[in-house]
């Protein structure tokens, strides 16, 4: 079919063979189908929607439009993604966790953007560390290791990355089956046996509305398990960011903190090991949910996990010891400071967005996908719903390199916070499970 042909189909409502979306497809990629009509393409399927078929056939196309990996390995390939948040430092360590429990993780990340934080950004704050190896690089140290997490290779889906730059210009990102075929093209692109999907709602999310969290939840699971990937879903909160801390380096550190059990977050602890759980279920490395957990928690317990992530950063060029004192070598903020609330009281609401955006104004985060990140800035001591805040107990430590930053930074915290004289009822970070 011509892609005008294609382009009038769906935009007449009918629903279209997988051979035609293959064939436009395959036009994105060789530059025969134009910007024009994959605009056009993109403004029909938003208006009048993509059933799981559908879905599933642009998926396959979009992953299969580059390089495909392929593994011999001894036990599962496996992988965990999220739809991004505040404070979501979750990758950072379920990547050596599942590894120590036997499963293999080739763990493609994305940079932050807007308000959300990105896994390579905080990777790179590492000295060292190369989160762009060639691919080859990255396959040796998977199968060593048992990990590798790095950023998107030009070669993996790169109908995605063109779709992409045109839906966002065109508004027509807020598609479920768009949004779907995205997610998943880069990640099937990695050879995977089985995903873990985190999808996030609430005010720190993508997906405000719960409703359409579950939405998309559905649809990707649907999605990948039609096209050959074992997926499951986790629904859950981001009212509040998921941890204390929110920037790159300091991440970093609280993910450090968290491997050699200094300190583990009784929130991100439990998206994180409910996530880890999924990934050995689903890789079959493990039979029920409780019998994953308790490997997991064996593996934090007993040091293997905290070794992989060790092994995981030398190999790719970061320092051999990160984990035992990771502040000599991470970047640090010359300016920390504690920004304390106009008042006493209990925080009743979090605009977690609008703290996303603190760091992004301090530098730590960016707008557009040229903008640099100072790996350094961030927040820590982030105060939770329900923690009582006040002279003694800081809304967040600012981490700075100039006084104007950490003024513009006490202005937007303060402002995010909400504060009551009623302790507000906390739920749990995870709000369903769809698979």
């Amino acid at each position: 079919m011509l892609p005008q042909e294609i382009v009038r189909a769906k935009r007449d409502g009918a629903q279209l063979p997988a051979t035609a979306i293959a064939e436009f497809v395959d036009g994105i990629v060789s530059g025969s189908v134009s910007e024009g009509q994959a605009a056009a393409f993109a403004m029909a399927v938003f208006f009048r929607g993509l059933d799981v078929a559908e879905r599933v056939a642009l998926t396959t196309a979009m992953t299969r439009s580059g390089r495909t990996l392929r593994w011999d390995l001894p036990g599962p390939v496996v992988d965990k993604h999220s739809t991004g948040g505040v404070g979501d430092t979750v990758s950072l360590m379920l990547a050596p966790m599942v590894a120590a429990c036997g499963g293999f993780v080739p763990m493609i990340s994305g940079r932050g953007l807007g308000h959300t934080g990105g896994t390579y950004d905080k990777f790179e704050s590492i000295p060292g560390y190369r989160a762009d190896p060639p691919i080859e690089t990255f396959q040796r140290v998977v199968t060593k290791v048992g990990c590798a997490v790095i950023g998107q290779t030009p070669d993996l889906a790169p109908a995605d990355k063109r779709l992409y730059a045109i839906r966002d210009v065109t508004a027509t990102v807020e598609s479920i089956g768009l949004i779907t075929a995205s997610i998943l093209s880069k990640k099937l692109a990695a050879g995977l046996d089985a995903l873990a999907m985190d999808v996030k709602f609430g005010n720190g999310a993508f997906m405000p509305r719960r409703s359409d969290g579950s939405e998309l939840a559905r649809s990707i699971v649907d999605v990948a398990n039609g096209a050959g990937t074992r997926t499951r879903a986790l629904l859950t909160d981001m009212n509040q960011p998921l941890a204390s801390a929110a920037g790159n380096a300091v991440e970093v550190a609280l993910a450090a903190d968290y491997l050699t059990g200094v300190r583990r977050e009784p929130r991100l602890h439990a998206v994180t090991i409910e996530l880890g759980a999924e990934m050995l279920v689903l890789g079959k490395l493990a039979r029920t949910l409780p019998a994953a957990r308790r490997r997991l928690q064996a593996a934090l317990d007993d040091g293997t996990a905290a070794e992989r992530f060790e092994r995981m950063v030398a190999a790719l060029g970061g320092p051999k010891r990160v984990l035992a004192d990771p502040w000599r070598f991470l970047p640090r903020a010359p300016l920390q400071r504690a920004v304390y609330p106009e008042r006493t009281g209990t925080v009743t609401a979090i605009d977690t967005r609008a703290v996303g955006l603190v760091v992004v104004s301090i530098g730590g985060g960016r707008t557009r996908p040229q903008d640099p990140v100072d790996h350094a800035v961030g927040l820590t001591e982030l105060a939770g719903l329900g923690e009582p805040v006040g002279p003694d107990r800081p809304l967040a430590v600012v981490h700075a390199r100039t006084e104007q930053q950490i003024a513009a930074a006490a202005a937007g915290l303060r402002a995010a916070y909400r504060l009551g004289g009623r302790r507000a009822a906390v739920g749990d970070p995870i709000a369903e499970r769809i698979g």
